[in-house]
């Protein structure tokens, strides 16, 4: 049976990038008056992390009493693809307590991101400063820079997180994201090959594969078992904007046909918004989990 949620960027589109940790117990309280009972959280970089793992007794025992469950875990850890290694061992310690505070919530899923190779961007960083789509990226590639010293680093940073994760009884997601190292489903593939560890799968996401030009339900096939997650916004298939559900060009039908076929279980989060976003976002995700819900009943797929 699948099971919707919501992703964590409703609270950053709502409350800012990050959201301090009061508008962090809003937004848990708000996901809840939405009629969610699955949530993500993150933390952002080193001091929002830690301010999320000082602030987890609270933060559970908000979740407890709205009757809320976490879904899955964010901390968003930039050097955990560092070729320097005194900041990837930093970073991977951070995430070894990351990985504790996944446990606490209740969580079976934590998640990584690729984020960008050290290039120079010249104008718009993509996600440094906030979750901002549809951007014009131009970068100068340095003159050391090489990229197989860059991937090798990579997957052995990544097969070390992907064990203390499995150390702690997590699976370890990654998102390929427009814009970042592992950036469509190929890539996601190649990665999880290279990585070989069985907790080791991808979130699917719409905006971000829709935007790639990807037919998503073959991205999905693509994945098969390594498709842990999925992440669901809609766009017009050139930027990657994560808009409400049935305001883009995607397929949902054929996605979740594919889906259902594969007997796909697992948490399926509302994923809309973004810096710059117009309007009313709780209405916004509403709108959206009720386009989600009607699609499944006419698909006759169960869900939770």
């Amino acid at each position: 049976m699948m099971k919707i949620g919501c992703a964590w960027l409703y609270a950053i589109t709502k409350y800012g990038y990050p959201p301090s940790i009061e508008d962090t117990f809003n937004a848990i309280r708000d996901m809840a008056k939405l009629g969610f009972k699955y949530i993500e959280i993150e933390g952002l970089a080193y001091d929002n992390l830690k301010e999320v793992i000082e602030r987890r007794k609270e933060i559970k025992e908000l979740a407890d009493s709205l009757g809320l469950k976490f879904m899955n875990f964010c901390p968003i850890i930039h050097d955990i693809v560092s070729v320097d290694p005194s900041k990837s061992e930093k970073a991977l310690k951070y995430f070894e307590k990351a990985c504790e505070l996944a446990v606490y919530l209740g969580s079976d899923m934590i998640q990584l991101d690729s984020f960008t190779p050290p290039l120079e961007f010249v104008g718009e960083v993509p996600y440094k400063e906030a979750i901002s789509f549809g951007l014009q990226i131009r970068v100068k590639i340095p003159p050391e820079f090489s990229w197989k010293k860059f991937w090798d680093n990579l997957v052995n940073n990544f097969r070390k997180a992907a064990k203390i994760a499995a150390d702690h009884g997590l699976k370890l997601l990654m998102e390929p994201r427009v814009g970042e190292t592992v950036s469509n489903t190929d890539a996601m593939l190649r990665l999880i090959d290279a990585v070989g560890m069985d907790n080791f799968g991808a979130v699917l996401d719409t905006g971000h594969l829709h935007a790639q030009k990807e037919i998503l339900p073959l991205s999905a096939l693509k994945l098969g078992d390594k498709l842990f997650y999925v992440h669901v916004s809609d766009n017009d298939g050139r930027d990657n904007y994560h808009l409400g559900l049935g305001k883009g060009t995607i397929d949902w039908e054929g996605l979740f046909l594919v889906l259902k076929r594969m007997g796909f279980n697992g948490f399926i989060a509302i994923d809309v918004g973004g810096s710059g976003f117009k309007g009313d976002i709780d209405a916004e995700v509403l709108q959206s989990k009720r386009f989600l819900e009607d699609l499944m009943r006419r698909l006759d797929i169960p869900v939770e």
